[in-house]
């Protein structure tokens, strides 16, 4: 299954290449993706949550990664980098995919398709996404439990 769920990663990253390029129809790119690179059923759904997902998060993603990367912005960077970095931060939202795997899964997509200097980009900006998010997780949630602690005493 994990070579299937790549290459529905793969048919994902051509589709929203093409719609942000383009500003094609989603579901007709989507369509016409997986004519020309069918997938097992479970696979093409994957493909469909991960370009759907992605599309509809993109303002919020885009935020993510101008957080993360602030010396690039967004609409500036290579379409390629820009929608392997949106996916992946669907995915580790919104999938039950291994933090590593997402991660080692985007590299792979830049440097199938992006530049020279791609892969290092996906992989340090995902890096510090996964680092900094935990972090602040840490901190929302000791906050909370220090929260409900004062509140049982009071």
């Amino acid at each position: 299954m994990a070579a299937k769920r790549h290459q529905a990663r793969d048919n994902a990253l051509t589709a929203l290449f093409e719609i942000d390029l383009t500003g094609h129809n989603p579901a007709l790119v989507m369509q016409e993706r997986l004519q020309a690179n069918p997938l097992p059923s479970k696979a093409a759904e994957f493909m469909n949550r991960i370009v759907n997902g992605t599309l509809e998060n993109r303002s919020k993603y885009d935020s993510i990664i101008a957080k993360y990367a602030p010396e690039w912005p967004v609409d500036q960077l290579p379409v390629v980098d820009r929608n392997i970095l949106r996916m992946a931060l669907y995915e580790l939202e919104n999938e039950d995919t291994p933090v590593k795997v997402v991660i080692d899964e985007a590299v792979e997509l830049a440097k199938t398709y992006g530049g020279d200097n791609s892969p290092r980009f996906v992989n340090g900006v995902l890096g510090s996404v996964v680092r900094n998010e935990a972090i602040e997780r840490k901190i929302e949630k000791k906050v909370a439990d220090a929260g409900e602690r004062s509140a049982q005493r009071g």
